[in-house]
């Protein structure tokens, strides 16, 4: 593929914020192509300065522009696409508050559950900050899923920026397990994980030979 976007990542089977506009763009039908720095190596060190002023991923480039932050890139591939938000606008604003609160909030399930595509099965300790941020997460895809089901399998019903926004934590899900969520937080889990576009990301997150220790919890 090539195209005037390139999207810088890392890991595939670590980095949840890569993860987020790259699930975005590709639902957006976004032409993109993609660059994979290594995290924690070298590599990473060295190239970095290249694409992104804040030195991190992702960081999307558009000609000149560089576009850095999940969520700021995320907004851009919206004006793009021209689409990406729910079209009725009290739907639109919660669809952006339950984005803005997954770009700031949860640094609990984060420091817990870091994302690990291949892992399966992994337990690790429990406590009353991640046990109220299941909770806090379970209630908002709940609420979204009862009132929005019959516009689709989605959040808002059909695919969103804050679907985008979750993607990583219904992967947490699968890796830690579901405990804590009711019936219809894990049918939506089930959703985001057998989503047929995300298939190719996590295909190539399997196949990734990098192990980084710290995100091997459990």
């Amino acid at each position: 593929m090539s195209s005037d976007l390139t999207l810088v990542i890392g890991n595939r089977n670590y980095s949840s914020w890569s993860l987020r506009p790259w699930i975005f763009m590709t639902h957006a039908g976004l032409a993109f192509d993609t660059v994979r720095l290594r995290l924690d190596t070298p590599q990473f060190a060295a190239s970095i300065g290249r694409y992104s002023p804040a030195q991190r991923v992702p960081v999307l480039l558009h000609g000149a522009l560089r576009v850095w932050e999940s969520i700021a890139i995320i907004e851009y591939a919206v004006e793009l696409a021209g689409r990406g938000w729910p079209a009725e606008r009290a739907a639109r604003a919660e669809a952006r508050a339950l984005a803005a609160e997954m770009h700031a909030g949860f640094q609990a399930l984060r420091d817990a559950y870091p994302m690990n595509v291949r892992a399966r099965g992994r337990s690790v300790p429990g406590s009353p900050a991640l046990a109220a941020s299941i909770q806090r997460i379970d209630a908002l895809w709940s609420d979204c899923r009862r009132r929005h089901a019959s516009a689709g399998p989605w959040l808002f019903g059909e695919y969103s920026a804050a679907d985008a926004m979750y993607a990583p934590v219904a992967l947490r899900f699968n890796t830690y397990g579901t405990a804590g969520l009711g019936a219809a937080a894990q049918a939506y889990v089930a959703t985001a994980v057998g989503d047929p576009l995300l298939q190719p990301w996590l295909a190539e997150a399997m196949a990734e030979p990098e192990v980084i220790a710290r995100d091997e919890a459990g």
